[in-house]
């Protein structure tokens, strides 16, 4: 049984999606499409940066989905007749929204848009009040909860075993650090974005995001989406806009989300899009999943070739 998962903000890099650009015709419409719903060249910000306009969150987030989105269209049209749809959809944060595309619930325009708005949103909130992104290796949930509540922090992602990000202001983040250390963490590493992203310091972005969502056009996935907020598939257009709604201020649960689909039976991952983080965190949760990166022509040109094969 087959998966696509989405990789989320962090993953962009300066040059993604060009060669698929160059290669692909299906691809370089995506590009288009993004160019003229955005209103700016988010294909040239891509392609040749600067990078310090690019990991912007307001530029990141419709960058990575487009690329994303971009990547699914030249694999399918390199692999014509051997496609074959995925039984779940699911991406990690921002990665939700490229899923909501590939299910069918939302259109490319209106979700490139979104997660602009999105983005925008998450650093107003960021400035009103800032706070910070710890990630913690090396410990238990459970001894993590219990840094969390003494700080006064929360949970912001459970990616894998060993490996949990929580959010908090600037005081309470630095508290929760030397507490990290203290418990025996072998490295409590700040990341480099602009907030207290996944917690309740994005409230005032979770409001905005909210009633740009009552506008929309949702529908039903015509493929099960997991979310990030349950980490169980969700199957109508009610259930998946209350999760996206909860998502900016809630705990995302990839690991929980990589057991679900695991225990539904599937055997095989792709990665679609941008890096290779989400493979990484597949290993860390269990090293017997399979899940192999399409983001380059290379690699669509290699599993092809061999990927039909394998499944």
């Amino acid at each position: 049984m087959l998966a696509h998962i989405f990789p989320g903000q962090g993953s962009q890099f300066v040059g993604m999606g060009k060669d698929i650009f160059e290669v692909f015709p299906r691809a370089a419409e995506i590009f288009r499409k993004a160019d003229k719903a955005l209103g700016f060249s988010i294909s040239s910000l891509c392609f040749h940066g600067p990078e310090d306009q690019l990991i912007s969150t307001e530029n990141a987030q419709p960058a990575i989905l487009t690329v994303s989105i971009a990547v699914l269209e030249a694999l399918k049209e390199r692999m014509r007749h051997d496609w074959k749809e995925p039984s779940f959809v699911a991406g990690l944060s921002l990665g939700e929204y490229t899923a909501l595309v590939v299910s069918g619930v939302l259109s490319f325009e209106d979700a490139v848009c979104l997660v602009r708005k999105r983005g925008m949103y998450m650093e107003e909130a960021a400035r009103h009040i800032p706070g910070k992104m710890l990630s913690i290796i090396g410990l238990l949930r459970q001894e993590v909860e219990e840094i969390c509540k003494k700080a006064g922090c929360e949970i912001a992602n459970v990616n894998c075993p060993g490996q949990i990000v929580f959010s908090g202001t600037v005081v309470q983040a630095e508290g929760a650090k030397a507490q990290a250390i203290e418990k025996g963490a072998k490295r409590a590493i700040f990341l480099e974005v602009s907030g207290g992203f996944h917690s309740s310091l994005m409230k005032e972005a979770e409001q905005k995001l909210a009633k740009d969502m009552a506008k929309l056009n949702f529908k039903d996935p015509v493929i099960p989406l997991v979310s990030n907020v349950t980490a169980e598939s969700a199957t109508s257009k009610k259930g998946i806009l209350s999760n996206l709604i909860k998502q900016v201020s809630s705990s995302t649960y990839w690991e929980d989300s990589v057991r679900f689909m695991a225990a539904k039976g599937v055997d095989l991952f792709l990665e679609i899009g941008p890096g290779s983080v989400l493979r990484g965190l597949n290993r860390r949760i269990d090293p017997e999943l399979r899940t192999a990166n399409i983001g380059t022509v290379e690699q669509i040109e290699q599993f092809a070739s061999e990927g039909v094969a394998q499944r």
